[in-house]
């Protein structure tokens, strides 16, 4: 069965995301090796706010880390352009969607889910029994 949850909208205008399917191997291995797909594909873009830059390139970041740390390892990664907004999407091995547990004490980590939450348009989880894909699209200026 698959569901979809949307986590957190500020608008549904503009282009679907990219299916991030489960078919074959993972392409892309590691966080650097995503920002720096992402980050060539926004500069074929043309210029683009720093700032915009740079939340994609985190969000990219985040969502990859906590596929390999929480999701059981990454299963495919996907970006589309589309409008005014970049979607990127992360598949992960886990049918848990994501959340976010209050911090206590000194424990390190916990601050990705939160950080993608703040900086993207929208963020939408699609679940399945054998794992989920997170599509978090961040508005850019084209």
């Amino acid at each position: 069965m698959n569901s979809r949850s949307a986590t957190r909208s500020r608008t549904t205008a503009g282009a679907s995301p990219a299916a991030a399917g489960r078919a074959g191997p993972p392409l892309l291995l590691t966080p650097a090796q995503a920002r720096r797909l992402v980050g060539r594909t926004l500069a074929a873009l043309g210029p683009l706010r720093r700032s915009q830059v740079d939340d994609l390139l985190l969000v990219t970041s985040e969502l990859v880390t906590n596929a390999h740390r929480h999701g059981g390892g990454l299963t495919s990664f996907g970006i589309a352009v589309g409008g005014d907004r970049v979607t990127v999407s992360v598949a992960d091995a886990s049918g848990e969607s994501p959340r976010h547990e209050p911090r206590e004490g000194l424990r390190p980590g916990g601050f990705g889910w939160p950080i993608v939450l703040r900086l993207c348009r929208e963020v939408s989880v699609d679940t399945r029994p054998d794992g989920k894909t997170v599509h978090a699209a961040v508005t850019v200026d084209r």
